[in-house]
């Protein structure tokens, strides 16, 4: 077997299972009132949509994942994964778990039982983040943020600059906080430690940022970055991606929080052997390999703009239907997932459960202090301008539907103008 009939073999006895168990599945949902299409494009900021190409990569038959054959998965998956982080030295850990088990790959290998830790609750994912840190024994100090705002450099260094003894031992960033999208700043956070002197790890949670915004590793001199594989890389769930510093591998020398699934140096010596300390998810690993080469290929500053670009049609979108982002302001927009506010005594998850149910498209859902507040629309991962046409247009007949004052083709018509004037014609994209 030669490593390139991994992407082309196929089963017909094993599509014949899947066809005779996946149509009573469906028609049962279809007796059940239930209208979800799998033909349309879903619009949660994650899991994202899956080319068939990475699809086709993932379904493949087994492997032993002891062999050098799977070392021809691995090793270029992890070099391609440094690529999309900008990095040249970072160490690249891929674990089968998700992008908490990242959380907790961070904060286990690198502190130890009553460590101070530094971070701001500006959504339910740092919230859920913090949370973990507690759970940890860890003793952390809150920046309590609105929800809607970056995360403020000044507090940190502010924060920084009086712990003379050095204590806080990490600095926590959620880098694009999806329940409200709003991407922070991450060089900021660097300059602010840099300027007072700290010396702790700068740890960033990249889950919906990498891989769809611009991220720099080595740049903002970042020691631990996580992310999974569900969202700017395009593939189902499974995969938690953690880059980790030099700095940083010195400490878990020391560090003495228990770990076991997400012990770091357990799997570098895995890695030696091309292979896992226990068996790895090779197909959703093959899956990687190949979603690393389609945005190498794109390139990542196109990939970026393409964000950029599908984001700002949204926003055009937003605004002509006379609505506001939670994000509270323009430098704080994210490019992968906005989340737009419903009017006071309307409930917007409405929205996202009339989508669902009338015209078979997900939207997500506001959750923790915004839910009911706003409803979010994801466009990261493999999207392309006319699909998110197509979610702006089902936005529009859901609200319209829901009695709120939205003029049918406005949102579409503002985001096709947008479109229309930024256009990437010529641009390879991943997407496609």
């Amino acid at each position: 077997m030669y490593f390139s009939d991994l992407q082309t073999i196929k089963l017909s006895n094993l599509k014949m299972f899947h066809s005779k168990m996946t149509l009573p599945t469906l028609k049962q949902q279809c007796d059940k009132g239930s209208k979800m299409s799998f033909q349309n494009p879903v619009f949660i900021p994650g899991p994202t949509n899956i080319p068939e190409h990475l699809r086709k990569a993932c379904d493949m038959p087994t492997l032993d994942h002891r062999s050098p054959l799977f070392g021809q998965i691995l090793h270029p998956a992890r070099n391609s994964v440094r690529k999309i982080l900008k990095s040249g030295s970072a160490h690249v850990f891929i674990f089968p778990a998700s992008g908490t088990g990242g959380w907790e790959t961070a904060l286990t290998n690198t502190l130890s039982p009553g460590d101070t830790v530094l971070a701001a609750r500006n959504g339910m994912f740092s919230h859920r983040w913090i949370d973990m840190c507690g759970r940890h024994s860890l003793n952390v100090k809150v920046v309590e943020t609105p929800w809607g705002e970056g995360i403020s450099a000044q507090k940190y260094a502010e924060i920084l600059a009086q712990d003379k003894s050095h204590s806080i031992k990490a600095v926590l960033v959620t880098h694009n906080e999806t329940a409200t999208g709003v991407t922070s700043d991450i060089a900021a956070i660097r300059h602010a430690m840099d300027a007072v002197e700290h010396p702790a790890l700068l740890f960033v949670d990249g889950v919906s940022s990498i891989a769809s915004i611009d991220f720099r590793f080595d740049e903002w001199g970042v020691d631990v970055a996580v992310t999974g594989s569900q969202k700017g890389f395009m593939l189902p769930a499974g995969l938690a991606i953690v880059g980790i510093s030099d700095k940083a591998m010195d400490v878990t020398k020391t560090a003495t929080l228990p770990r076991t699934f997400f012990d770091v140096h357990d799997m570098a010596k895995g890695y030696a052997n091309n292979a896992y300390p226990y068996t790895p998810a090779v197909g959703l690993m093959n899956g990687l390999n190949q979603a690393c080469d389609m945005l190498l290929a794109e390139g990542l500053d196109n990939v970026f703009a393409r964000h950029h670009r599908i984001a700002q049609g949204v926003r055009n979108a937003v605004e002509a239907w006379g609505m506001e982002l939670c994000a509270s302001d323009p430098s704080v927009y994210s490019d992968t997932v906005s989340a737009i506010k419903t009017p006071a005594n309307f409930n917007a998850t409405d929205i996202v459960t009339l989508a669902a149910e009338k015209y078979g498209v997900a939207f997500g859902v506001g959750l923790g202090e915004v839910s009911g507040k706003v409803f979010r629309v994801g466009h990261l991962g493999s999207l392309t301008d006319v699909m998110a046409l197509s979610g702006i247009a089902t936005a529009e007949m859901c609200m319209k539907d829901l009695g709120l004052p939205i003029e049918l083709g406005s949102g579409v018509a503002a985001a096709q103008q947008y479109y229309r004037n930024h256009s990437m014609i010529e641009q390879k994209v991943a997407a496609e």
